[in-house]
């Protein structure tokens, strides 16, 4: 075969051919990839839209996420709707989202007790709860305990045995203390400690947050 003169132009086939040896693969082939990969990809959104859709009519479980999504949490007896990440914990959602700031994040993983709210009128540690596992329940925190501007029980003993020090502790001791005379209104010594065991004060207040309880106690019965 005779060599190609430098003046003759080089056809289609060949001009292809040679873009392929030059970096491995021609921009027709590079078109159908990418082509090829996207339809993949769009195919494959459709079929986990369609499973999700379909896992959540059958189970009646919902996905949301992973960016912020409306929610209603009811909180000391009014209904309120947040936009949050369904990572969003309740502590988060009640300080940052709905201002409730009473409700102190300390330890921040379940330890210290210090963000204690009443879930259904139950002490839990809300840093500890996803605010969408909040949903359909009935949340009070230390601002919702009062009759208007008339303090808790509670709070009022606390002020009277100074069962505070620097009071990061105090809210979720309050919220310990409140639920305890909520479902048990004759406690006794042991029954504080133990209602209390979960909620850590550094400052060592226990035996005024043990006779400022019991006295809430007394009150409310006389009352």
């Amino acid at each position: 075969m005779s060599e190609r003169s430098k003046d003759q132009p080089m056809s289609a086939e060949e001009q292809a051919k040679a873009s392929s040896g030059r970096n491995g693969i021609s921009r027709r082939g590079f078109l159908k990839g990418a082509g090829l990969t996207a339809a993949g990809t769009a195919l494959l959104e459709g079929v986990q839209a369609f499973s999700s859709e379909t896992e959540a009519k059958e189970t009646g479980v919902r996905e949301f996420g992973p960016g912020p999504v409306p929610v209603r949490l009811h909180v000391n007896g009014t209904e309120h709707t947040v936009t949050i990440e369904p990572r969003t914990t309740l502590a988060e959602a009640l300080r940052i989202n709905l201002g409730m700031t009473g409700t102190k994040i300390v330890c921040d993983r379940g330890s210290c007790s210090g963000c204690t709210v009443l879930l259904d009128k139950v002490p839990v540690n809300s840093c500890m709860v996803l605010a969408m596992d909040a949903v359909g329940h009935h949340v009070t925190t230390i601002e919702g305990i009062s009759q208007g501007s008339e303090p808790h029980p509670v709070q009022a003993a606390f002020v009277k045995h100074d069962a505070m020090q620097c009071g990061y502790c105090t809210p979720g001791m309050v919220m310990s203390c409140a639920a305890l005379l909520d479902r048990n209104p004759h406690p006794t010594e042991q029954d504080v400690r133990q209602a209390v065991a979960g909620n850590l004060c550094r400052c060592g207040t226990y035996p005024k947050v043990f006779a400022a309880t019991l006295d809430a106690a007394g009150s409310t019965r006389n009352a």
